[in-house]
């Protein structure tokens, strides 16, 4: 796990010293080494996190005849077959990294080598003898690459703070960007929040030569048509399930030449995936956990069962609403995004954990709610659509009981609230149905931007996303469409990013994700869903599976979803000065985005109740508003200048167009 970054220059060799700030400014992604190549065309600068061959890995790393350079964040879990494949086409290595697996890989299959990856990545290659940039971006968007073009030359990095240490690079927010971040909950790749600034899509490659531009998809998520799934057996379909999970989290934690410890929540997902570690490796196991000072919010009960059972060591780390404000501007200079939750700040605190305790690489249970059909969002599109055959029906109401049982204030014990919430979007035929109450939720954020941003977001985000969405989805079931919809939003641009890589690589810590092996997906997309989604029990597929490994506690317990404090937790007698000071009038309108009358009134709300047992809406305005704000002051405004860090030693410097002056 690393950082990268490089530009490709139009006119002249790139700037050393451009390259060199950007490196700088990853220390944190790559605190154990540095590198960059350069020439004529190109600078392609590392920075270092050693997981695998850390003797030998270090990067920019290229063929033998220094034509073919990579430079790499993230791991290539089949490296050593693919190494074995390429060893017997006549292709010689001299380091045991997978990062040499991706040169030969390119030299041996071109852009088909993305398809022969199973892992997580983001890959900057360059072919001197072609001269051609490839920029690489895994399945389902576990590594983040971003890119900017302007006048003569390309930037690309891992993080968006790297594209701004260039002077030329414009800074401002984006007006779809934010329409997205403030319906979605985040962008959806290629936008981003500022103005210029590019993703590499989940499942891509851009290719950059003398013929262009050009974006090549080599994977996306699909789904077989109703009636067409391949297996309609559920135990034969629960046994695949599981060999093919196994392998997944048997790669992921026994390739490392380091310790790599597990996340354990207290739910389903990371009990399976720490519990496939226990029974199938012989490596000692080391979790970790969050916990809440607040009760509401705390699963620590079910973390002592399971580790008790695990037999594991096991460190923790206990959140109150004071630690959450203490470190959010931080989680924001790292999330690079507005964000409309706080629920990336204990995550934070989870991955400093981690580190300080010696490991550099977790395994956790992330995406098997997208993939296995987890989250509240499809049992209400499937309850919805259940009220669509009969709106008035009284027993529609009892519906909403089974819903939200974790939830102190369910919309079970608000009848005439939830007929009016579940009543609406009835439309079995719209495409996005299971979405459009968050969406419209979400959206509400919208009629708090000031009147120039507010015309300039009117744009139909849903609409284009509905669009881009592939046309076989017509034959799709509901559920299919409802997680293609997922993936494509919440999972790559969220879940993955602002409560993902970016809170592990803060603290230097790389994330693995078994449930998001690309054959576990594959597999799961594929099966009926009323396998993964059996009435209202979610994740039946998955529960089937490893009944015997879990207790019943956890297995039968109704699915709580992960929550942190969210305004609540900036309106403390204690609180620091810097939420008072993104909530002022002075910095409303520095900012520009929101109308200040409004914010100024959501302020004083959020103080005469301390942000306690707010509406859903307003906890995501607060959210909005202070992380905006945080973004605009940290990444926009002049004079908010971002530190820069010296890149990390040892350094490997391949430098082909060095002067004396600079060697």
């Amino acid at each position: 796990m690393c950082g990268i970054c490089g530009v490709l220059s139009f006119d002249g060799p790139p700037d050393r010293e451009l390259v060199l700030r950007m490196m700088g400014r990853l220390h944190h992604r790559g605190p154990d080494g540095s590198g960059y190549y350069r020439d004529h065309r190109v600078a392609l600068g590392h920075t270092r996190l050693s997981i695998i061959d850390v003797g030998g890995g270090a990067q920019p790393m290229s063929n033998a005849q220094g034509s073919v350079w990579v430079t790499f964040n993230g791991e290539i879990f089949n490296y050593v077959e693919l190494r074995d494949e390429l060893v017997a086409l006549g292709y010689r290595f001299r380091t045991a990294s997978d990062t040499e697996v991706i040169v030969h890989a390119w030299e041996a299959w071109g852009e088909k080598a993305f398809t022969r990856f199973n892992g997580q990545w983001a890959i900057a290659l360059w072919d001197s003898s072609a001269e051609r940039l490839v920029l690489s971006r895994d399945r389902l968007g576990v590594r983040p690459l971003y890119l900017t073009q302007h006048r003569d030359r390309l930037l690309f990095a891992s993080e968006v703070k790297c594209l701004f240490a260039d002077p030329e690079t414009s800074r401002g927010f984006d007006a779809e960007g934010l329409a997205q971040t403030f319906t979605f909950w985040s962008t959806v790749a290629p936008a981003t929040v500022f103005a210029g600034v590019e993703q590499v899509e989940p499942g891509t490659c851009v290719v950059i030569d003398a013929g262009g531009r050009r974006t090549a998809r080599y994977w996306a998520p699909d789904f077989p048509a109703r009636g067409e799934e391949p297996g309609q057996d559920l135990q034969e379909n629960a046994e695949r399930l599981r060999e093919l999970l196994v392998e997944a989290a048997r790669l992921r934690f026994l390739r490392s030449d380091v310790p790599v410890g597990a996340y354990l929540s207290g739910g389903i997902d990371s009990a399976i995936t720490a519990s496939m570690v226990a029974r199938y490796t012989d490596s000692p196991l080391h979790t970790f956990s969050l916990r809440f000072a607040d009760a509401d919010f705390d699963e620590g009960s079910y973390q002592a069962e399971m580790v008790s059972r695990l037999g594991a060591q096991h460190s923790d780390v206990v959140v109150d609403a004071a630690d959450i404000a203490g470190v959010f501007p931080e989680v924001v200079q790292h999330a690079e995004v507005p964000i409309l939750r706080s629920a990336p700040a204990p995550l934070f605190l989870l991955s400093k954990l981690v580190r300080d305790s010696g490991y550099k690489v977790v395994v956790t249970g992330e995406g098997a709610d997208e993939v296995l059909a987890g989250y509240d969002i499809f049992r209400e599109a499937r309850l919805r659509s259940f009220w669509a055959r009969n709106p008035r029906s009284a027993v529609r109401d009892r519906g909403v009981e089974l819903l939200y049982p974790w939830l102190s204030r369910s919309p079970g014990q608000a009848p005439a609230f939830a007929r009016q919430f579940f009543g609406r979007n009835l439309d079995t035929a719209d495409p996005a149905q299971s979405h459009r109450p968050r969406w419209d939720s979400s959206a509400a954020l919208l009629t708090m931007l000031a009147p120039t941003w507010r015309a300039a977001t009117e744009v139909d985000v849903a609409a284009r996303l509905v669009d881009r969405m592939p046309a076989t989805q017509a034959s799709w079931d509901p559920l299919s469409r409802a997680q293609w919809l997922e993936m494509t939003t919440l999972l790559s641009g969220y879940i993955l990013a602002s409560q993902g890589d970016r809170m592990l690589m803060a603290n230097s810590v790389e994330g693995r994700f078994p449930f998001l092996d690309h054959r576990v997906v594959e597999f799961a997309n594929a099966v009926p869903s009323r396998h993964k989604l059996l009435g209202m029990d979610e994740k039946h597929l998955l529960k089937r599976a490893f009944a015997d490994l879990i207790p019943a506690s956890i297995l039968k317990r109704p699915k709580q979803p992960y929550r942190a404090p969210d305004a609540a937790s900036f309106f403390t007698a204690s609180r620091p000065e810097w939420v008072d000071e993104m909530l002022s009038e002075s910095t409303t309108r520095a900012a520009g985005v929101f109308e200040p009358s409004i914010v100024t009134a959501l302020a004083q709300k959020c103080s005469r109740t301390g942000g306690a047992r707010m509406s859903n809406t307003d906890n995501m305005r607060v959210l909005a508003v202070l992380s905006t704000h945080l973004v605009h002051h940290q990444f926009i405004a002049s004079g908010a200048a971002m530190s820069d860090l010296s890149p990390a030693e040892p350094m490997t410097i391949i430098d082909r167009v060095a002067t004396p002056q600079e060697a």
